[in-house]
């Protein structure tokens, strides 16, 4: 009996964004608690091209031919066993295992129903972004009411969810971005706007609570300098050294992505339109080199997204 066949962006090596091709692959079939889902959308996270590169590979080693895509959204086409929460024909979003294909499989527990309202573009572009900032601004800087906070890259993939839910904790909050993009941060509840690029921040601000860092690079001892004693810099943008931030008298914390099961509540907050996703361009699959080339050039508004079928 031959296999099930889908069109999926498959890479056979590490490389550039040339490794991506389009091309058949065998459909996947959902084991125990797993679902097979037609998908509609996929989110392009700067890891995927990372994995791509071979930047991760020495202590995440990739399996080739290997297909990028860690979030999305689409349509229930099957239910593995023990699946009891979702039914075929239901609309979901979440975390994807390989969502840059026409079929995808994720756990039941990794996805949540589409938002009223919301386009599968819209609702593909949530996920990785939103549990990121989760972690951030909820679990890390345990933000409050009152609270003074900088978020770096605020109109980024994950720097707009940061900003929405900092505000939805009741902070004060100032995001740095390019000029074109002071509007749309104020826009998002951000009272305070500064463009990077005209001015160090540094010069700028001084006191704040915390700083929540989603770009990297040489933020890190440049927000030290803005935070109050014991004010905290929280960076979802690399790892620091296990004395960061001490010397200046202030705490320091790399942190990743949440845990899925926050999705009910950040669905919850969407519906509410207490938080706006924000899709970025929006590529067809076919052009998933031009997204990455995008992605890479690390700038923009929101997340990218490959639209599929």
């Amino acid at each position: 009996m031959s296999e099930v066949m889908m069109q999926a962006i498959r890479a056979h090596d590490y490389g550039g964004p040339d490794v991506l091709v389009l091309e058949d692959a065998p459909r996947p079939q959902p084991g125990t608690g797993q679902l097979l889902v037609k998908v509609r959308a996929a989110g392009v996270n700067p890891a995927d091209w990372k994995y791509r590169s071979g930047s991760y590979k020495q202590f995440m080693p990739l399996t080739f031919p290997w297909i990028p895509g860690l979030e999305g959204a689409g349509i229930v086409e099957a239910l593995g066993p023990g699946v009891s929460a979702f039914k075929p024909g239901q609309s979901v979003f979440g975390l994807f295992n390989a969502a840059y294909a026409e079929y995808a499989l994720a756990a039941e527990g990794d996805l949540q129903p589409v938002p009223e309202y919301f386009s599968f573009e819209q609702a593909g572009s949530v996920p990785v972004g939103a549990l990121t900032a989760w972690g951030a601004v909820i679990e890390a800087a345990n933000v409050q009411k009152g609270q003074h906070i900088l978020v770096h890259g605020a109109v980024g993939g994950v720097g707009l969810y940061v900003v929405q839910l900092a505000r939805w904790k009741g902070a004060h909050v100032i995001g740095t971005a390019s000029a074109n993009n002071l509007d749309f941060v104020r826009a998002l509840g951000a009272e305070t706007a500064f463009d990077y690029r005209a001015a160090p921040f540094e010069n700028l601000v001084r006191g704040l609570d915390a700083v929540i860092d989603t770009v990297g690079g040489d933020l890190a001892e440049r927000s030290f300098k803005v935070l109050r004693p014991d004010g905290l810099y929280v960076t979802v943008a690399g790892r620091l050294a296990p004395d960061a931030g001490k010397a200046q008298g202030v705490r320091a914390q790399s942190v990743g992505r949440a845990k899925p099961e926050n999705l009910v509540k950040i669905s919850e907050l969407l519906q509410s339109n207490l938080v706006r996703p924000l899709a970025g361009t929006v590529f067809p699959l076919a052009q998933v080199r031009q997204a990455h080339e995008k992605s890479q050039s690390g700038h923009g508004r929101g997340r990218i997204v490959l639209k599929i079928g």
